[in-house]
């Protein structure tokens, strides 16, 4: 009723005022609704003074202070739009160079759910959570897993360490017993949480992370791992209640979870830049795991048998120096540390349980050293690898200069040039290191490393994404000493060079003066290979260039590039075009001339080429020839083999004959069957001869 009875009173200057602040309003509302961002809060606090219902003004003057608190509002609400826009401008973007060449890239549309607002009661919150709940997968590859798989390992190694201390050293399980409950169930949450974790893991299934929960479970339930992740869960210390709280053996199950620490150790393996350190003390770290384990094991058999009973066992705790727990711990911990070293010099054991224990650490410490010994072994090799394949490749160097008794000067040379790959890093061959990714990581890695010299090369500037990796991946690194020679006038040029680093002059004959200086970025002896139509040179260099020092150069070679540039002919015309300009300056192109040019080639390229080919052919045709050689003397040797098993076969055969008829003739005249005499050897032989039958 008062809203209404003002309403009344107002006058045609009120309602204008009112249209006015309700234009306002409009228009606050629709730049809000225009531009959100991540002070939406701010603005929708703003617009809810804005929106004061103006019916509880009553009078002019507040209206008039209804209306500037609204243009205050809209001004306030532009200068939040300005300012978010200026942020989102100042964010960090990828650079031009490399965006060109990776491609757009793949990004997330924005959910729906992130915008809606919660009602009074919540309930639309709740169903916000529940939705990403459901939509809850972790990925291994993430930085995330990983940051949960140190926590996890930290739970681990306080129960490797710590539970079994506590189990045979009661002095301290009893002084700190409620820390170690804290502790404790600490460690049990974070086991909890590691389970629930482990039940949305995803896993990869042709290249894609698999969301779906059934068969994340699924999965997760048939392995080994769950097994131990369910036996390291179990309440055991739930008999606390009838055996007391100072037991903490109950709690040895939670040694089962070590596969977590595990991985854990694995993945920081890969993921560090020193792994031979980490090696190193992950091979101590387990020592000194089982040495600990060794000297508790130790202080409960002497707390078993009784400490002090005999020279073996631990001393008795009654005296003062054996008394507290920090000497008890250390000499057991000397004790095990000496015993598994097989360094021995303790007291010989008395009794048939002490002898089979000592002889137990015995064969452990003998494992335990050979392992030390391997596993230390090798990395030190390791970690001098590339040092010392570096140094072989001085040495084989050096020993062929002195055999071939190379002069001083060139030796001295030789030798500094490769002590400056070696100071500088430079002595890596990168192409054997990187030959086992595909061709797009290479060119990614390539145009991340030398970006900086990559995107001063103009010809770069202009060419393709396709061509830039064909280009990248045909580059060759070479390094220069003081006052070498690049290339000199005149010259056959068959590469190209682009400066990483170092300076190179442009000199005349005399090699002292100088006429340009070239910098990183800097290319050059495009012209000589591209052979431009119309140049006066031909393919020939048009100038010396000195190194001034140790110069760091990409050599791209005329075969690769024509190789490269072949699929891509808008590049070849901008190089030949940008070629063009260079000798037109320099008074180098005959315009009239129409030879040359990137797709021709010269005589003498096609003489080399031929003679290419012809060695090739030669090769082919000796191989063939040998193989038939090798061939023809292996049938040979079958033949006579086959000739001399035949050979063998028919002389049986007579033998055989020849024992058949001494045998008649020593029988005597026997009378046949028929009333016939027997007939001579002589006889028998005629009518079997063939020749004789034919005769016949």
């Amino acid at each position: 009723m008062t809203g209404q009875a003002a309403e009344r009173d107002r006058s045609p200057h009120s309602l204008s005022v009112k249209t006015t602040l309700e234009e306002d309003m409009d228009k606050a509302e629709s730049i809000r609704s225009r531009a959100p961002s991540l002070c939406d809060d701010t603005s929708s606090e703003l617009q809810r003074v804005a929106a004061l219902d103006p019916h509880e003004r009553n009078s002019r003057n507040s209206l008039q202070r209804t209306g500037a608190v609204s243009r205050l509002v809209c001004l306030v609400v532009r200068l939040r739009e300005w300012a978010h826009r200026s942020l989102l401008e100042q964010e960090e973007r990828p650079d031009s160079f490399l965006e060109r060449f990776r491609g757009p890239e793949l990004r997330m549309a924005p959910s729906r759910i992130s915008n809606t607002q919660p009602d009074a009661n919540g309930s639309e919150a709740k169903g916000v959570f529940r939705k990403k709940w459901d939509l809850f997968v972790v990925s291994p590859a993430d930085d995330a897993y990983y940051r949960w798989l140190s926590v996890i390992a930290i739970a681990v190694l306080y129960n490797w360490f710590l539970v079994v201390a506590r189990a045979c050293f009661e002095k301290l399980q009893v002084s700190n017993y409620i820390c170690w409950l804290v502790l404790d169930y600490l460690s049990d949450c974070v086991y909890i949480i590691d389970t629930c974790v482990r039940l949305r893991t995803g896993f990869l299934e042709q290249g894609l992370l698999v969301k779906d929960h059934a068969k994340l479970r699924d999965s997760y339930v048939r392995t080994l791992q769950f097994k131990l992740d369910v036996l390291s869960i179990l309440p055991t210390d739930l008999a606390y209640i009838s055996t007391g709280i100072h037991t903490p053996q109950l709690r040895f199950n939670r040694l089962l979870r070590f596969p977590r620490m595990f991985e854990f150790f694995d993945r920081t393996e890969t993921r560090t830049n020193y792994p031979n350190i980490f090696r190193i003390g992950n091979l101590v770290l387990y020592i000194l795991v089982i040495i600990h384990w060794n000297a508790c094991i130790y202080y409960a058999i002497s707390s078993s048998l009784g400490f002090g009973s005999d020279t073996w066992v631990f001393p008795n705790i009654s005296k003062p120096e054996y008394s507290s727990l920090t000497r008890s711990y250390v000499y057991c911990l000397y004790w095990s540390t000496l015993t598994l070293t097989t360094i021995g010099e303790m007291p010989a054991p008395v009794r048939d349980e002490e002898y089979l224990f000592v002889v137990f650490d015995f064969l452990v410490g003998v494992l335990i050293f050979a392992t030390i010994v391997g596993n230390v072994g090798s990395m030190i090799a390791n970690m001098n690898a590339t040092r010392a394949e570096f140094q072989a490749r001085i040495d084989a160097i050096k020993h062929y200069m002195h055999f071939r008794k190379v002069n001083k000067e060139l030796e001295t040379r030789v030798i500094k040039w490769f002590d400056y790959l070696w100071t500088n890093k430079k002595a890596v061959d990168e192409k054997e290191v990187l030959k086992n990714l595909p061709n797009k990581l290479r060119a990614e890695i390539a145009i991340n490393v030398h970006l900086e010299t990559l995107k001063k090369v103009r010809i770069f500037q202009d060419c393709e994404a396709g061509l830039l990796v064909e280009l990248v991946l045909k580059l060759r690194p070479q390094v220069f000493s003081p006052g070498d020679y690049i290339c000199r006038k005149g010259d056959i040029g068959k590469e190209m060079y682009i400066i990483k680093e170092g300076k190179l002059a442009v000199v005349a004959d005399d090699g002292l003066t100088q006429y340009a200086l070239l910098t990183a970025g800097s290319c050059f002896g495009e012209i000589s290979i591209l052979n431009i139509k119309g140049s006066k040179m031909g393919n020939r260099r048009t100038a010396n260039i000195r190194s001034l020092g140790y110069s760091d150069l990409f050599c791209l070679s005329k075969d690769d590039l024509m190789e490269a540039v072949t699929e891509y002919p808008n590049a070849k015309t901008v190089l030949e075009k940008r070629g063009r300009e260079i000798l037109m300056k320099e008074g180098l192109l005959d315009e009239h001339t129409e030879t040359g040019g990137l797709q021709k080639e010269d005589t003498e390229e096609k003489v080399e080429r031929l003679e290419s080919s012809l060695d090739t052919l030669q090769t082919r045709f000796a191989r063939l020839l040998s193989d038939y050689k090798h061939t023809q003397q292996r049938l040979k040797q079958r033949i006579t083999l086959l000739e001399r098993q035949q050979k063998q076969t028919d002389g049986g055969a007579d033998a055989s004959d020849a024992v058949a008829s001494d045998t008649e003739t020593s029988s005597g005249p026997v009378a046949c069957a028929d009333g016939f005499p027997p007939q001579s050897d002589q006889q028998m032989e005629d009518k079997g001869s063939p020749a004789k039958l034919k005769g016949v």
